[in-house]
């Protein structure tokens, strides 16, 4: 067979390599469109991993505040644990005082408590059940642990109060008068501290307190008038006025 020429020799060349590079260009293609899709995977895991970053930048500066937080409040409470160390101290060192002020006072409460009694003994005895009943008090209070210093002291000055304004008063209350042995209902008037009467309640006897005998004693009929109207102005039944009482020596030279 004869040669063939030569550009029927380039065309047959041509048309079998033809499908070479279909092929080839194929490959080329599907290898480019593989490299785009791994691509485009690569870039959302980039992605997700940038968002993944912000995140966990976003959690650590959260952490970062919630730390300076916790540091103030740490710092705080330091302060303040401080103070009320501090505080503790100081109310240590004010107990130990009241302490050593009870100690100091309970005694001398206790004695006032005594002079009282004894005050009240040695007195014109008026108002015997009240003043008696007072002091009473004092003493059951004294030994109380549920009650203040400060209250204890409070009622014992409370009571010498009393007593003390007894001596500047005028005063008339039913009561019983005890006598030979036997007791009867009769109007008492007190003096202040000065004198003390008595009156039956029908008027017709009277009578005083000896202090140095310690006992009744009857006056005579000329002091029934004047005792029933100063009786009459310590009940405030009539209007204040100079009184012309009976005033014994001896009860003003007895009397505290």
């Amino acid at each position: 067979m004869p040669p063939l020429p030569k550009p029927l020799l380039a065309v047959a060349l041509a048309l079998a390599s033809a499908p070479l590079a279909a092929t080839s260009l194929d490959a080329a293609l599907g290898e480019s469109q593989q490299l785009a899709r791994e691509g485009q995977a690569s870039q959302a895991r980039i992605e997700q991993l940038d968002d993944s970053s912000r995140d966990m930048l976003g959690e650590y500066r959260s952490a970062l505040q919630q730390a300076e937080a916790l540091q103030g409040y740490n710092a705080q409470l330091r302060e303040l644990v401080a103070a009320q160390r501090e505080e503790l101290a100081g109310y240590q060192q004010q107990l130990a005082g009241i302490e050593r002020t009870q100690e100091a006072v309970t005694p001398q409460m206790r004695r006032m408590v005594e002079v009282l009694g004894e005050f009240i003994a040695a007195d014109l005895p008026f108002l015997p059940d009240e003043r008696n009943e007072r002091l009473a008090q004092l003493q059951d209070l004294l030994p109380r642990a549920d009650v203040s210093l400060a209250e204890k002291y409070r009622r014992i000055l409370e009571a010498y109060q009393v007593e003390s304004d007894y001596g500047r008063s005028l005063e008339a209350w039913r009561g019983e008068l005890p006598r030979d042995g036997a007791s009867r209902s009769v109007e008492f008037l007190r003096l202040g501290r000065v004198m003390l009467y008595f009156q039956t309640l029908d008027g017709r006897e009277s009578g005083w307190w000896n202090p140095q005998t310690r006992s009744w004693q009857l006056l005579d009929g000329s002091a029934r008038r004047p005792l029933r109207h100063a009786i009459a102005i310590a009940r405030q039944e009539q209007a204040p006025a100079v009184l012309d009482l009976p005033v014994k020596t001896l009860a003003l030279e007895a009397a505290p």
